[in-house]
């Protein structure tokens, strides 16, 4: 899986928050096409023939861990390549990954998860236990607006990371709350 773009361009010069500009290639969304999803707040995962993968990203000047399976090319700028890499069960930094994967009462097939629970990123989600959640099967928005400012007020009494938006021919882009200064 890519990395995501922003719906709306960044202010690396200034507070880092986004501005009312688009990005290249996410005028779609403006444009009324694609579905709504909620952005979970975890760590991205990877399920391919029944093997867990954990999200990686080699920094700039870095060279990448030996079974590192790359997800796309390095960004020109940031230097940054993100990919994955194959959680071993006898590595405690998996430990989450395998709680949730092999969770008695699911099955899992090919395609990217968003691994969330107690130990993850403070558990923002509040849930009790840690769990994979289907990125393609995530909660749809039907009234989620498409502008600057009406998603900047939309997301105001919303406790939730953010939106993604699926295009049907498999673009997506991402916006999050804390874009806009706001917090959950």
């Amino acid at each position: 899986m890519k990395k995501i773009i922003s719906l709306f361009k960044r202010n690396y010069e200034g507070d880092h928050l986004v501005l009312d500009e688009i990005v290249p290639g996410a005028e779609w969304v403006q444009n009324g096409e694609g579905v709504a999803t909620r952005k979970y707040d975890g760590t991205c995962c990877m399920v391919n023939n029944h093997e867990i993968y954990a999200r990686y990203d080699v920094k700039k000047d870095r060279k990448p861990p030996e079974n590192f399976i790359p997800a796309q090319d390095p960004d020109p700028i940031t230097g940054h390549w993100p990919g994955w890499v194959k959680c071993n069960i006898d590595d405690k930094q998996w430990r989450w990954h395998f709680e949730a994967f092999y969770d008695e009462n699911s099955t899992f097939r090919n395609g990217t998860y968003e691994l969330c629970g107690p130990k993850i990123n403070g558990n923002p989600e509040k849930l009790e236990n840690h769990v994979l959640i289907a990125h393609d099967c995530a909660f749809r928005f039907y009234d989620a607006p498409r502008t600057f400012n009406e998603l900047k007020e939309w997301f105001t009494d919303k406790n939730i990371e953010g939106v993604v938006w699926h295009h049907p021919d498999g673009r997506m882009v991402k916006i999050k709350k804390k874009d806009f200064g706001l917090t959950r």
